[in-house]
């Protein structure tokens, strides 16, 4: 199974040394690098999501950046199974749904995705709470859905979906 996740590619451009980093370092300053020269992914999620204008400029850059290393990702010259995965959690609110030919949305209610994200991240509720309104609404999202996997349900029916789905894809692209 091959699979390009969009976040691991959001990190991989802004990576030191990369073009991109060093124009975010030069629009927002010198403050929003760590002392190895990395980004300060939490200062500037901070930026961002208070004010909605710094996260414009920052998406205008960022976006056609991560869009074309994943179209170089999502392409390999030796992979032979019949689709690939592009995980993306922005995948509707940008382009990248054109690189698709479905869209599977793993569902969980927007209470169990705070909660999720508070345990995995250091994040407050609030900051939280901005980031998944800066989102696409969850029922425009499982709207436009081919398929929905709710991840609410326990692990084996989450897994048993996982496994029907793929069957079915296999059955579909193979």
């Amino acid at each position: 199974m091959h699979w390009v996740d969009a976040d691991d590619v959001a990190r991989e451009v802004v990576e030191p040394g990369t073009p991109a980093l060093a124009a975010i370092a030069k629009h927002f300053g010198k403050d929003i690098l760590t002392d190895g020269g990395a980004l300060d992914r939490a200062s500037l999620r901070q930026i961002v999501f208070e004010q909605p204008e710094q996260r414009a400029w920052l998406e205008s850059l960022l976006h056609p950046i991560i869009r074309e290393e994943l179209t170089r990702q999502l392409h390999p010259l030796d992979y032979a199974l019949p689709y690939v995965l592009l995980v993306s959690p922005l995948l509707l609110e940008t382009d990248q749904h054109q690189l698709v030919e479905r869209v599977l949305v793993v569902d969980v209610p927007v209470d169990v995705q705070i909660e999720r994200t508070m345990a995995r991240d250091t994040n407050s509720r609030e900051q939280i709470e901005r980031i998944i309104a800066a989102q696409m609404p969850r029922d425009q999202r499982l709207a436009q859905a081919d398929a929905i996997i709710d991840n609410s349900q326990p692990s084996d029916r989450v897994l048993a979906e996982v496994c029907a789905l793929h069957e079915a894809f296999i059955v579909d692209f193979g």
